[in-house]
């Protein structure tokens, strides 16, 4: 039986936990940081892996030994498929305005230089496959889990969804520091629309698709001119 029987300490517990985590992930794990270790494809596999414990592996192993019933605290933030109608109605509707989104911002200066995190998985495509892959269960899972799941979920009735919205989107935008100007824009208006696909399917799951399809289409591309520039003959 989990140490708290209430789900609001138990979310209390996890409020202290991320904001802990939050400051190691910009200080001692910042990718920056990283970097001066090792090249940028082993530092960013890394930061990808700490990014994961941090705020999927070491919340959810909270709420397993701190949660009376952690099945029902996970199912009540987002860890469920939900309204799984609704959610691939969702999803299929995103792919064309996400692949969209990912091809123009491919075409960004700005966006180029800073994607891939990592420019050396671009180097094989099994590197790259790697890299993605990870970029995907490492990154994006619990990115959705922490800002449309653990922060978005209890605030709903706590505050009214309007501005549960706007609070889960005002940390995620500002998580986007120092990445183009153009991604904290779309990050701004991604918050709102990522929260309220997550509220009316009950699920983040289903912005984990929509989300690293943006992300991992604009790598594709990225990876793709890069490959036909180096098949130009000089």
């Amino acid at each position: 039986m989990g140490l708290l029987s209430n789900g609001a300490d138990v979310q209390a517990v996890l409020y202290v936990y991320l904001a802990v985590a939050f400051a190691l992930m910009i200080t001692v794990f910042h990718h920056r940081r990283l970097l001066k270790k090792s090249g940028d494809y082993q530092a960013t596999l890394r930061y990808f892996a700490l990014f994961f414990v941090m705020f999927f592996a070491l919340p959810v192993l909270i709420i397993l030994l701190a949660s009376a019933e952690p099945g029902v605290f996970l199912t009540s933030r987002g860890l469920t498929f939900g309204r799984s109608q609704k959610g691939l109605l969702f999803m299929g509707l995103s792919v064309p305005v996400a692949l969209i989104a990912a091809f123009n911002g491919s075409r960004d200066p700005v966006v180029k230089a800073q994607y891939p995190f990592s420019k050396e998985a671009c180097s094989s495509p099994k590197k790259f496959v790697v890299y993605e892959t990870c970029y995907l269960v490492l990154y994006y899972l619990p990115w959705e889990f922490l800002y449309r799941g653990v922060l978005f979920f209890p605030l709903i009735p706590a505050i009214g969804l309007v501005p549960a919205l706007a609070v889960q989107t005002l940390i995620s935008t500002l998580h986007h520091f120092g990445h183009p100007d153009s991604e904290i824009f779309a990050a701004l208006g991604a918050g709102f629309i990522f929260g309220l696909i997550a509220y009316a399917t009950g699920s983040f799951l289903y912005t984990v698709f929509i989300h690293a399809l943006v992300g991992i289409g604009n790598d594709t591309f990225l990876y793709l001119r890069y490959h036909r520039r180096r098949q130009r003959p000089d």
